[in-house]
């Protein structure tokens, strides 16, 4: 089943920065890092509060290192830049997995 990314309406939410960015590990055995497909350069993993209407919400993104500032510190008010959802599903020795993969083209702090 095809599953098609989803622009994500953050224009009520709040983020605050829980994790700093981390480089995304591609293959855990290997150690590979994760690239970009398109542009080639290192793709990272930070962790988010989302809160929106009372609720709180953690989640990971991933953003392509130009997309990062090195001023963000944890606890810091954050916007994401073009949030997109990517619901994905697999089937893993006989069980069926599934999620939602974020992604943002840049993570800035908000004053």
């Amino acid at each position: 089943m095809a599953m098609h990314p989803i622009q994500k309406d953050i224009s009520r939410s709040s983020f605050l920065l829980v994790t700093p960015a981390a480089p995304k590990v591609k293959d855990p055995q290997t150690g590979e890092i994760a690239t970009h497909r398109e542009t080639g350069e290192t793709l990272y993993t930070v962790g988010v509060v989302e809160m929106l209407e009372g609720r709180a919400d953690v989640l990971k993104i991933t953003v392509p290192e130009s997309g990062l500032t090195k001023e963000l510190a944890q606890g810091a008010p954050v916007r994401p830049v073009r949030l997109i959802a990517l619901p994905w599903a697999r089937i893993f020795n006989g069980q069926l997995s599934d999620g939602v993969a974020y992604r943002a083209d840049a993570l800035e702090g908000v004053k």
